[in-house]
This record gives C-alpha cells, structure tokens and sequence, in this order.
C-alpha cells in the first residue's frame, strides 16, 4: 500500500543531520515547501547561522529548529527530539585524500550513532540515508578486519568507507528495529532551474578543466558513464520516502540513465562554453600509471570512471508513482556549468553573477540583473574588477565585453550585441571604461532614445595612443597569456599592491583567446580612424556625458580642448589615480558615477 504525502506534512517532524551541506540544505529548503516541519543537527552554533541565512535567500519561510549534534555524546542529539517522525543522514565526508581512519570516523562511526539514535526515538517513520551510486547495495554485515584492508586499499578511504556505511547501516537498522530506506545518489549537479552548486568534486573539477583549457584529454572511452542528478529533484525525492509504506527497506539509485556518456557530456558542456573538447581520449588503466604530476588526477577518483550501469528501475517506479518527473538532464547540466563558471568554481562567492545572451553573445555580468546601469569594463581588465564599484552603486551591473573576460564573441558582434543590451536589457545609463568608453558611445550613437546617460571613465579616444610595442598584437598577446597577477597590478597601477583584484583578470587572460582578443583589440585602440569616428559620435550625442579621469592620466590637449568645447559634458578628476581607477579609488569612482 502507498501512503503519499498529505497537504501540508500533517505531523511530519524531520530532523536533518548534516543540514548545512550541500545536499542537506536542499533537503531541508524541500521539506518547507512541502509543509514539513523540520530541525537541523548541526555540529556548531556557525553552521546553524549559515544555513538559515541560505535558506532565507531562498525564500524559505521559518527556519529549522537548532539542534546540536555531538557525535563524541552517547545521546547525540540531547534535547528537541521530542515527536521527531523521520531522520534523515545526509551527514559524512566528502572528500579524496583522507586517512582511512578519517574517513571511517566520518561516514561509518557517524552512521553507526545515527541508526543508534533514531531506535531511540518512539515516533519514528522512517530513517533515509544517503549512501551512494557506487556503493549502494552491500550485503548488510559488519566487516572483518580483512575485509577492510582489502576494500580501503582497492578504492581508497572516501569510497571505501562510503561502502562500509552502506553495510553497517543495513544491519545496524535491522538489528535494532529501525525502518529505513537508502537514497544512492550519482554525481549531485546544480539546481535543475538556476544551476546553483558550490560543489566543485568529482565532476565539477573536470568541467573546471574543460573551462580553463587544461584538459588535454578525456579520461575513459566512449562508454564511460558518469551520472547525474540535479540537487533539487534528488531533495525532493527523499522528501517523499517516510509517507510511501513500500519504500521501507528499499535502496534507490535516483539517476537519470540518459545522462550522456562522459565524452558527450563534456562535448555538450564544451558546446556551451564556446570552447573546444579534448579530442583525446585516455584509458583509465594509463591514468593510474602515470604520475600525478602530470595527470592532476587523485587515484580515488579513477574507480568512477566506469561502464557499469545501475539498478534505477525502482527509483523511476517510485517517481512516477508521486507524480515527480526527472529534469531534463541536458539543461540541468548546461545551467550548473553556466553556475560554475561564473562563480569561477568556487574562487567568487556571493549571488548576482551569471551568464546571459544578448544577440546570441554568450555574455557574463554581474549585479543587479537588468539594471539600468551598465558598466562596460575596459582593457586588459574584466567586470569582476568592477565589482566594489557596482555593489556601491547599488542598481547596477558590469558586463564583459565581447572576447574579453568570460564573455564569448568577437569585435564584429558589437553592433548586434550593443543594441540586444541597449534595447533588450533595459540599460540607460552606460558606463565605459577605456575600450568600454568606445562601445558606450558606439551605442549611444545608434540608440540616442534610449541611451539617457553616458558616463565615460579613462576614455582611450580622448588620451594618448598606447605605446608603440602594445599596437603589435602578437608581443603584447605572449605578454598578457602569462602575465601574473602582479605583474599586471604593477604595470596598471604601479604597486603590486592591487594584485589581488587582478587574479581574475591574470585567470581569464590564460584562458582560451581571451589574451588574443584583448591584444587585438589594444591595437585597435591606436587606429586614427577609430578615435576619429568616437570624437565626432561624442560631438554628435546631445545626451549628458560624465567624463571621469585620473590626475595620473589626463586627456591629451586636443581631447581636453574637445571636452570643453561640449556644453553637455561635465568632468570629474580623480587625484592620484590613472587609468584603472577602479582599482586604486573604487569608492571615489563609485561617488563621481552616482554624482554624489
């Protein structure tokens, strides 16, 4: 008999273990839509914090109950257990590397004091355990000494001790009495609607690869089979469980079987990126003998690259029978490498950053989405330099141009792509810095209604033209492919001080033609023409215009002569700063831009 879940969760009181992780915290945000009242096991007062502050960004409504968990105190949890109906241990480690007995106190010792706890808990449905994909389905038995020396070093400590947790809670579970059910995951990918993730294993670390143009080759053959499931759908179905009679004692592998193959999944991220896929391919069995160093490949990961398939027909019976349907896999996947670029796979917190396509140009910004404000950063810079100035501005964003930064495109699409911002994205107020200055004015020009402010930083057209080494595009490419972020920092504003700042900027240079874009363009900066053709479209635009310099870098002569002469244009001078002031006066430039 099915017992599905009641509007509202009834009297449902879950109690999550490891509630701040990354599956954890999922779960916990599909509990409160589905009505269920639940409470988080956390290991410290920080965690708790952390958790609530996600899930009030997600728009969860009251937070869980705090809970401590101790996993060294024989009771665990001491105190708000009480009408507890259902446990869920999404708790453990995760990670490659560790010492087996790491490992073991993590995901074994912590499953045998999770089953422990819940046989003491009189209300309870149902206990879930996540275990995992490669693991699930071990025969419910304590492991012998043998045994563990045997599997430990075979698969390494992370995987190993995953299998001895599936063992042990299967039999622990039946010793004690404790109805359960096992979700087996595969690889956990973002949020099947944003991409969300901020984990960045497994998967995640070869997509980084792809993204940056390190991976020389793919791992496996045409059959290696690498699944996935998005974070949300995986949440949602083990919400599910406790309320379905036959789900006790059932172990599940919720993954999608048309995931594509690990070749074809890459090749689809690749598509994507706009970069080129590894051609190669690698045969795991010559990955394990070859040397680290040269591979970057951690030896516990090897035993995931596989052929094997998995017992899912349980999982989609019980899918089917709630009514939830499997995300399409390729968006999910697309929208999760969109979510890990551009948070730089975990080196750039925080939310507004992401991806969009103005005329088809695959672009990032970062922001406030569709504000009016628009910075246009300039060169060899991106919009992550812009960053401080935009969250003082407040509703506003930096977009990469086209070529530069992670945008993808060319200097050809800047006519289609400007007018997409202009007219489809709602910006009105264009802030261009140095070549970025020359894409405000070009869509200005052709959009005059609708571009209502220019607002010009270090405009290149009104300065002296780059020295003469910078106009040949194949120096200046070698210099900036290998330019450190220090060395840029020095030779932009004249410490290394900024070097900081400018470690994203130095990343996206080593990647793909990002170095030769920015040459390219360097050396358009110096046409006579050009600079021409953006002083008579300054001359021509009747809107107001802010001009903002440095005193380290003022407008030559004729482009100060050519300011004055405009009655619609005001300037601000910045003491002390040069052509990236955003790097050295962020806050000024912040108050000159806002006109405060």
């Amino acid at each position: 008999m099915v017992s599905t879940q009641r509007d509202g969760g009834g009297d449902r009181y879950a109690l999550v273990f490891g509630a701040s992780g990354f599956i954890g915290r999922h779960l916990v945000l599909a509990l409160g839509r589905a009505g269920v009242r639940a409470g988080a096991a956390n290991r410290s007062p920080e965690s708790y914090r952390r958790l609530v502050r996600w899930l009030d960004e997600h728009g969860h409504g009251e937070p869980p109950a705090d809970l401590r968990a101790d996993f060294t105190a024989p009771a665990l949890v001491e105190d708000g257990c009480e009408g507890v109906t259902e446990v869920y241990n999404c708790s453990g480690a995760y990670r490659f590397g560790m010492p087996a007995d790491e490992a073991r106190r993590a995901n074994v010792d912590g499953v045998r004091a999770i089953v422990a706890f819940a046989a003491r808990l009189p209300r309870l449905r149902r206990l879930v355990h996540v275990s995992g994909y490669r693991v699930g389905g071990q025969d419910p038995a304590v492991w012998s000494e043998e045994r563990r020396r045997e599997t430990y070093r075979a698969l390494g400590a992370y995987e190993a001790s995953k299998a001895e947790a599936d063992a042990l809670f299967q039999a622990e579970a039946a010793r004690l009495g404790v109805p359960w059910s096992i979700v087996n995951p595969p690889s956990v990918v973002g949020d099947s609607s944003t991409g969300e993730s901020d984990q960045y294993l497994g998967l995640a670390s070869t997509v980084r690869d792809l993204w940056t143009g390190s991976l020389a080759a793919v791992p496996g053959n045409a059959r290696t089979f690498v699944p996935v499931v998005a974070v949300d759908h995986l949440a949602r179905f083990m919400t599910l469980l406790p309320e379905d009679e036959d789900a006790e004692g059932t172990a599940y592998w919720p993954l999608d079987d048309a995931t594509p193959a690990l070749p074809d999944l890459l090749a689809l991220v690749a598509e994507h990126y706009r970069v080129r896929a590894p051609r190669a391919r690698i045969p795991v069995s010559l990955v394990r003998r070859l040397p680290r160093s040269l591979t970057k490949a951690d030896p516990e990961t090897l035993t995931f690259l596989s052929e094997d398939r998995y017992p899912t027909a349980s999982a989609s019976a019980f899918a089917a029978r709630h009514g939830l349907a499997m995300p399409d896999t390729a968006t999910t996947i697309r929208r999760w490498a969109d979510h890990l670029a551009a948070h730089r796979f975990g080196e750039a917190g925080g939310g507004g950053r992401r991806f969009t396509a103005p005329a088809g140009v695959r672009t990032f910004e970062l922001g406030e989405p569709d504000a009016p404000t628009v910075v246009l950063p300039g060169l060899p810079v991106n919009a992550d330099t812009w960053a401080p100035v935009v969250a003082a501005l407040g509703r506003a964003r930096a977009v990469d141009l086209p070529g530069l930064g992670m945008s993808a495109g060319r200097r050809d699409d800047w006519p289609a792509w400007l007018s997409a911002l202009v007219t489809g994205s709602g910006a009105r107020h264009l802030v261009g810095h140095s070549l970025g200055a020359a894409a405000a004015v070009e869509a200005a020009a052709a959009h005059p209604e609708a571009v209502e402010r220019l607002t010009l930083v270090s405009p290149f057209f009104l300065q002296a033209r780059p020295a003469r080494l910078a106009r040949w595009a194949p120096p200046a490419r070698l210099y900036l492919r290998r330019a450190s972020s220090g060395a840029l920092a020095t030779r932009l504003t004249g410490t290394a001080a900024h070097a900081p700042a400018l470690e994203s900027s130095a990343a996206d240079l080593r990647r793909g033609s990002v170095a030769a874009a920015t040459a390219r363009y360097l050396a358009e900066t110096a046409d006579p023409r050009w600079r021409d053709g953006l002083r008579a479209g300054l001359r021509r635009h009747s809107g107001p215009v802010h001009v903002i310099v440095g005193s380290e870098d003022p407008p030559t002569p004729e482009g100060r002569a050519l300011l004055d002469a405009l009655p619609q244009v005001t300037v601000t001078v910045i003491a002390g700063a040069g052509h990236h002031p955003q790097l050295t006066h962020p806050e000024e430039v912040a108050r000159a831009i806002a006109g405060t």
